[in-house]
């Protein structure tokens, strides 16, 4: 029997060393030589409104929200709006987040395991947008241990609403469908409504690796 084993990414297989909040800050002190407190949240607003809402470039909307913030409030000296772009704070938190993504060794090695195992069908199953997510499977070297990366915003619609479950589906074939996840309303609710068995990845999860393997 074939079993299609699929992975939640952000906060299962890739974990954060640092918020999401942080992060932003971090970008924006590349960018802008500070990161006061109403940009970070006004771009947080702003990119879950348009990530949400599935628009072309939530990270572009987010920050181009912060820069009119900063604007309009002076939080930011007009020298250094004058020198940056929106395209250039967007550069930097992308490589703001890499560098605050980390994977286990168990979470590598148990990936590993089943993409070896004949038996067994590797899939990534996101919540994202397509570039910045593959991105982070290949910076930390993923991609060629998995079959199938599917993300919300290539099929249309985020795991909620059952559309990244069904292209699963159609790409992979196999008798059993398994969805490992952090989300319990994304990866455990959808994925049962979708018919997939579901199992809920917690943060001291390294351990639920170790147990997934000796499925095998």
């Amino acid at each position: 029997m074939t079993t299609a084993i699929c992975f939640d990414l952000d906060g299962t297989l890739v974990g954060y060393d640092r918020s999401f909040d942080a992060v932003t800050a971090a970008a924006l002190e590349t960018g802008l030589g500070t990161a006061p407190e109403a940009l970070v949240g006004r771009y947080t607003d702003a990119f879950l409104d348009a990530f949400r809402a599935l628009e072309p470039d939530p990270y572009h909307a987010g920050m181009a929200a912060a820069l009119e913030r900063a604007r309009e409030t002076g939080a930011v000296p007009d020298r250094a709006l004058a020198d940056v772009t929106v395209d250039e704070l967007v550069a930097a938190h992308v490589e703001a987040e890499l560098a605050a993504t980390t994977v286990t060794p168990a979470a590598r090695d148990c990936l590993d395991a089943f993409a070896a195992d004949a038996e067994t069908r590797v899939a990534v199953v996101t919540d994202g947008v397509g570039d910045r997510q593959r991105r982070k499977l290949t910076h930390h070297g993923l991609y060629d241990a998995v079959e199938e990366t599917v993300v919300s915003y290539d099929v249309g619609g985020h795991k909620r609403s059952g559309e990244p479950y069904a292209a699963v589906r159609e790409r992979l074939p196999a008798d059993e469908y398994v969805m490992v996840g952090d989300s319990y309303e994304s990866d455990v609710e959808a994925a049962r409504a979708a018919g997939f068995v579901p199992v809920h990845y917690e943060d001291d999860g390294a351990d639920l690796f170790e147990i997934l393997r000796a499925f095998l």
